[in-house]
């Protein structure tokens, strides 16, 4: 089911929207506020990843099975296995990278258990998420194959919790050798004739925890004799990535880094949630409040990790990726049960948290390399929701439009953005910039104050401009199967006049604009 507005053509070219169009003032309450913003176009950070959009799908609850793979012979329509609905709404917002099998199922997997005939590959039982029986038939080749569907770099976590430093490196030759070894030509055999190219490689996955609960120094002499047997095969050399802390702890990072020495790694993976008192759509404004202020500790660690690494001689080398984020809310035991493990709605709330975090990656664009939202669908905050592997409904979550919100930043250059007001639920600003373009995203992440926004740029003339919203009262508010175009962008009204420009930006709201500049 289409919204009102061409989705299509929103997320190819937010630009496509004209300012004229007017956010009504009876959305604004009675309490309001004037911001000061500047925008120093002359005052570069550093490049928009399109990395910082990038996804992250584990074999848990319907994230996959239901989610992205309904089978070859399923009646849910379908693209060779991949369900339709979600190979075409992913595509059009575009996944820069997408990382498999887990998180804590990439721990306990192994890889050989998904190649060949899938009627032939053995059922293992998810220790880790429900005990259910996996039976395989999404592996290697189907990963594969769903990131050339949506033109995604292919983002592999080997097994070192349970796992060898032999299996890791099979894997690796399986998958890039071009041709003449025994793993290649069983590759082709296996319908892949043309190497996958892999460049990302996780070596294990929260080894503090459910990666094999080490201790960062055991973990690092583990890294240090994996690494050695990860090696380019046909020309694509392996980037590999670290597990890094739980959150900011920066006890981890240091006695990892004091053991791994000489062979820092390419990358150093972080996991930082926003956890959730309540169930998805029954959120309290006081526990609303509290999450949202989580993500101005998600950019100090962010800071502090940075820094810390730099700290070391090598240090530099070694690029801070976050592999996993987003709210994690108190979950439904009857929407587990309906929809499976860590089922998610996302609401209104969680349309501003994404904008939250996205903002954050913009700031410290000069310290970051990846961002993995967690996770692509069903599980937690998702950017789609299906209504399990019987049904055929596929319904673009808040989140979604949030990140399609932030698509035009990608690739551009991030400048610096300043408030008047830099406190945990202060109005979040961040800006990029092109020879021709300079996008800002405001996110006002208030439940009882709309903001009168009064932003003024240094360094450019605007020139024309163009604007969404993303935007309602209700934080529980959602797209449901049965409404599933409640919560979508819509025009946005402002006033640009060179170096200023003015707008509404009403409470509980994530807006994009995009100003033409000389």
């Amino acid at each position: 089911m289409r919204s009102p507005m061409s989705r299509r053509r929103f997320v190819a070219d937010a630009a496509a929207v004209s300012l004229t169009a007017v956010v009504p003032r009876g959305l604004l309450g009675a309490s309001s506020s004037t911001r000061k913003v500047e925008v120093r176009a002359d005052a570069e950070i550093g490049v928009v990843r399109p990395e910082f959009h990038g996804h992250f799908a584990e074999h848990l609850g319907s994230c996959v099975y239901g989610g992205l793979w309904v089978g070859r012979n399923s009646s849910i329509p379908n693209i060779d296995g991949y369900r339709r609905d979600a190979v075409q709404y992913l595509k059009e917002l575009g996944v820069p990278v997408l990382r498999w099998p887990g998180g804590c199922f990439a721990d306990d997997y192994h890889w050989r258990d998904g190649i060949g005939p899938a009627g032939q590959r053995p059922k293992r039982v998810n220790i880790h998420w429900g005990g259910y029986v996996e039976d395989n038939s999404f592996g290697t080749h189907e990963f594969i194959g769903l990131c050339r569907l949506l033109g995604a770099e292919p983002y592999l976590a080997g097994n070192v919790g349970s796992g060898s430093p032999h299996e890791l490196r099979d894997w690796i030759e399986y998958c890039n050798m071009p041709s003449s070894s025994t793993l290649a030509e069983e590759r082709a055999k296996n319908g892949s004739s043309e190497p996958f190219r892999v460049r990302y490689w996780g070596v294990g996955n929260e080894n503090w925890g459910c990666g094999g609960r080490m201790r960062p120094e055991v973990y690092a002499d583990h890294y240090r004799q994996f690494s050695v047997y990860i090696r380019e095969f046909g020309g694509t050399k392996p980037f590999l990535v670290a597990s890094g802390p739980n959150g900011n702890d920066t006890r981890w990072t240091r006695g990892f880094m004091d053991t791994v020495q000489g062979g820092v790694p390419d990358g150093i993976s972080m996991h930082y949630y926003e956890g959730g008192k309540d169930q998805p759509t029954n959120f309290t404004a006081e526990h609303m409040s509290e999450q949202l202020s989580v993500f101005a500790k998600v950019e100090e660690a962010i800071i502090q990790q940075r820094s810390l690494l730099d700290g070391y001689s090598d240090g530099r080398k070694t690029r801070l990726i976050l592999d996993e984020w987003g709210v994690w809310d108190k979950i439904s035991k009857e929407d587990e049960k309906r929809f499976g493990a860590l089922w998610q709605q996302s609401t209104m709330r969680s349309a501003v948290a994404a904008g939250l975090g996205l903002n954050i990656f913009n700031r410290q664009a000069d310290k970051l390399h990846m961002c993995n939202i967690a996770q692509m669908v069903n599980v937690l905050q998702s950017l789609l929701l299906t209504d399990g592997p019987e049904g055929k409904s596929c319904v673009r979550a808040t989140t979604y439009y949030a990140f399609a919100l932030f698509k035009p930043h990608r690739a551009k250059t991030a400048i610096r953005a300043e408030t008047d007001d830099s406190s945990p639920l202060g109005l979040s600003v961040a800006a990029s910039k092109s020879d021709k373009e300079l996008v800002i995203s405001f996110v006002n992440p208030r439940h009882d104050t709309d903001l009168q926004v009064d932003c003024t740029v240094r360094g450019n003339t605007a020139t024309s401009g163009n604007g969404l919203i993303l935007q309602h009262q209700d934080w529980n508010a959602c797209n449901s199967f049965e409404n599933p175009n409640l919560v979508v962008p819509r025009e946005l009204s402002a006033k640009v006049d060179a170096s200023r420009m003015q707008l509404d930006l009403p409470r509980l709201s994530v807006a994009t604009v995009i100003l033409g500049i000389r």
